[in-house]
């Protein structure tokens, strides 16, 4: 059963163990695939552009060299959205055993000896 978030157009979050397993498989397959897919072709059309406007004779274009810096850049942010969504696969897919794991110490924790079960 999941947990609604409210308001208009409220969704559910995956609280259950199995939701939790399809929304890491959905990350790992859809989303970083399509991310790194993305990337690949970004990275080909980019060196292409650079490749385009770079020197010929001595001289090139400025944008030759902003398109290379501006790469640089994006892909950083790339690699860091792609180390991000690694991260949330991983709590997603671990989050049940932790979770189970923290309830089962803290339920040891409460159950210990009561005066009532001498009775």
């Amino acid at each position: 059963m999941g947990v609604s978030v409210g308001g208009a157009g409220a969704r559910e979050l995956a609280s259950s163990p199995a939701q939790k397993r399809a929304a890491a498989k959905a990350v790992g397959d859809h989303i970083e695939s399509g991310t790194r897919r993305a990337g690949a072709w970004a990275d080909d059309e980019t060196e292409a552009a650079v490749k385009a406007l770079g020197a010929r004779d001595g001289d090139g274009w400025q944008t030759s060299a902003a398109l290379r810096t501006a790469h640089e850049t994006w892909g950083d942010q790339v690699r860091n959205l792609m180390d991000r969504l690694g991260a949330e696969k991983d709590s997603l897919s671990s989050a049940n055993t932790v979770l189970t794991g923290t309830d089962l110490a803290v339920g040891a924790q409460l159950r210990q000896l009561s005066p009532l079960d001498r009775y």
